[in-house]
């Protein structure tokens, strides 16, 4: 996830800075695409979506690649016409060139890695204390201590944030490994208990309306939330400077890691039916986060590996959550350095050099959300914050894919083109991610009340900025720059 400046929304010009170096081959840029979808995100709603669809729990996880897919083409397109690490501000400057319009994207994408790391937190602590539990090492706690435990996660994340954490590809093969393994942990726990003869095959094609909101209704918003678990594949186009031949790797690569991802999905959401019984089913969205667990625990009473796999869990779930917190708090150092946000934010740390000022407050911003949503005792958290996090970026693919179509008229006839998104798709697109962030879907309202909240505080503090740069006339009301792979030494 990042974001752009102005100035930087063009090609950096020759002799001012080096270029990024081009590390990334198909190989390892497929690897990390494959790495940063996955991890939280299947964790935290396979429950959810199972208590609302029940059997067919894997049609929304398809229904989702399937807009993500047609959201990825439209990224495509504007990743091989502008090969620059910005990302969606870019394509939204570049389209309607109003800097007012780009910084809310840009804030938006930065309140979607706080949401994301808020939701992973969660899902670390009801897997940390799973794991206690299968191995009997002592009972999972009431819901005050699990959130406690989350915020002191946050505060970890902060102190690792600060000291300065060198995020290198061959340690994101390492972890991509990990989040695989974990996934194939649970996909084979479910086709053991089918060769068994003891799964539910026969549920995997039953619809069962839990929640009473009819088939289309409850597919619908099963696959809003399903779609928490698809995002990531964005975050590969800031890449594009550090990779090699972007224009011709990056269509077939992206492509394939969201295919890779979905088919994982869709034999997790098999497995979960198989081995549930339809009443579980029901009842495994009160699990939140550790509804895997509860998955491998059932289906391998005779083997150790449900002693082990909550902690794998664990280890997935932080990376996801460290990956967005040091993004999240780089887009601020960067938006603050560019005189969008307050200039206060940009501070670094002397001798580490990281940007404690962006740390702490991203860091203030996911404890809050934390504490907010854990105030109904009957709410779920993970779901609450997962669908925060998808809001906010089904609102930024809309946009995204309305660039695509506004940037396909201003394209250069004599230019050429890498890859088109193929006919009106962008529109479709567009469409249908609008459709999916509606009312519509069933969203829990305190899920728009976070957003707005969000969004609110940085349009206040865009505002107290534009002020103070208009008093001292210094360059102001630019979007920021895309510094998420430019942060400060570290």
């Amino acid at each position: 996830m990042s974001t752009t400046s102005d100035n930087a929304l063009e090609a950096t010009p020759a002799g001012e800075e080096p270029e990024l170096k081009r590390v990334l081959g198909p190989k390892l840029l497929l690897l990390f695409i494959v790495g940063d979808i996955l991890g939280a995100g299947v964790y935290a709603v396979t429950g959810t979506m199972a208590g609302t669809v029940g059997g067919i729990v894997w049609l929304p996880f398809l229904l989702a690649f399937v807009v993500a897919t047609l959201t990825a083409f439209s990224y495509l397109e504007l990743v091989t016409q502008y090969p620059q690490a910005a990302g969606a501000a870019l394509y939204t400057h570049k389209a309607f060139g109003i800097h007012f319009v780009t910084f809310l994207v840009a804030f938006a994408v930065v309140c979607s890695g706080i949401t994301s790391a808020s939701t992973s937190a969660n899902v670390l602590a009801q897997n940390f204390f799973g794991g206690l539990e299968v191995n009997g090492w002592m009972d999972v706690p009431d819901r005050g201590v699990i959130t406690a435990v989350a915020l002191g996660f946050m505060l970890l994340l902060a102190v690792i944030n600060l000291r300065g954490v060198g995020e290198s590809v061959k340690f994101n093969v390492i972890l991509t490994a990990v989040e695989v393994l974990a996934l194939c942990v649970v996909i084979g726990v479910g086709f053991f208990v089918m060769a068994q003869g003891t799964g539910n095959v026969q549920e995997i094609f039953v619809f069962t309306d839990y929640q009473d909101k009819g088939l289309f209704l409850a597919v619908t918003a099963a696959t809003s939330i399903a779609f928490f678990a698809m995002v990531g594949f964005e975050d590969s186009v800031n890449m594009v400077e550090e990779t090699r031949n972007p224009e011709r790797i990056f269509p077939r690569t992206m492509l394939t890691g969201l295919g890779i991802a979905v088919i994982l999905y869709m034999l997790v959401a098999v497995s979960v039916v198989s081995v549930l019984t339809p009443a579980e089913l029901g009842e495994i969205r009160e699990a939140e986060g550790a509804a895997l667990l509860e998955v491998v625990h059932k289906g391998s009473p005779d083997f150790p590996i449900d002693k082990i796999f909550p902690f794998l869990a664990v280890f997935a779930v932080a990376n996801t959550a460290l990956i967005n917190m040091l993004m999240a708090s780089r887009l601020i150092y960067g938006m603050a350095r560019q005189h969008v946000l307050p200039r206060s934010l940009g501070r670094v740390l002397p001798g580490r050099r990281s940007p404690w000022a962006g740390i702490a407050f991203s860091t203030v911003l996911a404890m809050g959300l934390i504490w907010y949503v854990s105030i109904d005792p009957s709410s779920n958290i993970v779901a609450n914050l997962s669908g925060t996090t998808a809001f906010l970026l089904l609102c930024v693919f809309t946009l995204v894919n309305v660039a695509c179509v506004v940037l396909r008229r201003k394209r250069d006839p004599h230019r050429k083109v890498f890859f088109t998104s193929p006919g009106q798709l962008p529109l479709v697109a567009a469409v249908l991610c609008a459709f999916l962030a509606g009312p519509w879907v069933g969203r829990n309202p305190v899920q728009y009340q976070v957003a707005g909240g969000l969004m609110a505080i940085g349009v206040v503090l865009w505002f107290i900025t534009w002020l103070i740069t208009r008093k001292t006339n210094t360059r102001g009301g630019e979007p920021a720059r895309a510094q998420a792979n430019q942060p400060p030494e570290e």
